[in-house]
């Protein structure tokens, strides 16, 4: 019986993995085939957001890899195939977004970020210094003196008051 168990784990196992939907496509070329393989990896599933759409078994995604496959039959170049995602999801769907007005922030935003923090770092340093600076500068001179005389004994000298 022991031996039994880990073969039906495994066949279990393995027979959720062979359900998966496997997209078959014909194409004329290898050129086209490649173009395919191409653009599905390269543009992001709108409903798992980080895996590409040659990956992902999110129904979008089997939508997708079909218009991809219609649009290539049709003769649409990759640009158009890419403008028209881009044009119905959004600059979401790819993996590298145009530097425009509305990306900005996330592609500067974290170095941004970085530098303020640095600049924030920066400030409660002088802060600081300043602080301390000031509490110094605040002791007369006999205080000074006496501060000084305070430093310099040792632990074996404050048993003799």
């Amino acid at each position: 019986m022991k031996g039994y168990l880990p073969a039906v784990i495994l066949a279990l196992s393995l027979f959720g993995t062979a359900q998966a939907a496997i997209d078959t496509y014909e194409f004329a070329s290898e050129a086209e085939r490649a173009r395919y393989r191409q653009l599905t990896e390269e543009l992001r599933c709108p409903k798992c957001q980080n895996q590409n759409i040659a990956d992902s078994d999110a129904p979008i995604a089997m939508d997708l890899r079909a218009e991809i496959y219609r649009m290539l039959e049709a003769g649409d170049s990759n640009a158009q195939i890419v403008d028209y995602l881009v044009a119905r999801y959004g600059d979401f769907v790819l993996y590298k977004p145009p530097l425009t007005g509305r990306t900005l922030l996330l592609w500067y935003g974290p170095a941004g970020l970085l530098v303020g923090g640095f600049v924030l770092l920066g400030v409660i340093l002088l802060r600081r210094r300043g602080a301390d600076e000031e509490a110094a500068a605040g002791l007369s001179g006999a205080e000074r003196q006496r501060l000084a005389e305070l430093l310099k004994q040792t632990p074996l000298d404050k048993k003799d008051p």
